[in-house]
């Protein structure tokens, strides 16, 4: 424990623009996920690991949550209840904070790739398919769709001290092959 904490203070002096606590929460993450198709990671909590997330260029490697209460993206990206599930037909939803998690976002561009890797270790691939900011006090979110979809969605602008806005980054994504 003592080494992940020093390895967290020395993130958290190269790269200010983490949080330790964000950081450090993902390496827990990590832990849980390597567990949990074994045994429950943590009977306290309401969250539980369900898919592993990451981007092609490198940039992330993120645990994704069941869930998106508050509580739960403190700790990383989290699963939107009423979406589908990754690789299932319709629109598989994760949201995460912009400023800890989801600030690769702001570094994606159309045609990466991202894959999602499920508890059972089936793995689904996708292609960035578009780039948009929202009004979330005017746009709807598609769930039903005849094809898989993956959809990422964080407040924007990055890098703004600004806590209430009603701007979303939105990230969608078509599963490939």
């Amino acid at each position: 424990m003592a080494l992940i904490l020093g390895l967290a203070f020395c993130r958290t002096q190269s790269d200010s623009s983490v949080p330790a606590g964000a950081w450090f929460a993902q390496e827990l993450m990590q832990r849980a996920w390597a567990r949990a198709a074994v045994e429950e990671p943590w009977p306290w909590s309401d969250a539980w690991p369900i898919a592993r997330l990451a981007a092609h260029s490198g940039d992330a490697d993120l645990i994704v949550l069941a869930g998106e209460s508050s509580s739960t993206l403190a700790f990383g990206p989290g699963h939107l209840d009423v979406s589908a599930m990754p690789g299932e037909r319709g629109n598989c939803v994760f949201t995460g904070n912009h400023e800890t998690h989801f600030r690769f976002l702001a570094d994606l561009a159309l045609g990466e790739r991202l894959s999602v890797e499920l508890l059972n270790g089936a793995r689904h691939e996708f292609e960035i398919v578009d780039l948009d900011v929202v009004d979330a006090r005017r746009a709807s979110l598609m769930l039903d769709s005849d094809m898989p979809l993956l959809s990422l969605i964080t407040s924007y602008p990055f890098g703004s001290d600004e806590t209430e806005t009603s701007l979303r980054y939105v990230v969608t994504a078509r599963k490939s092959g």
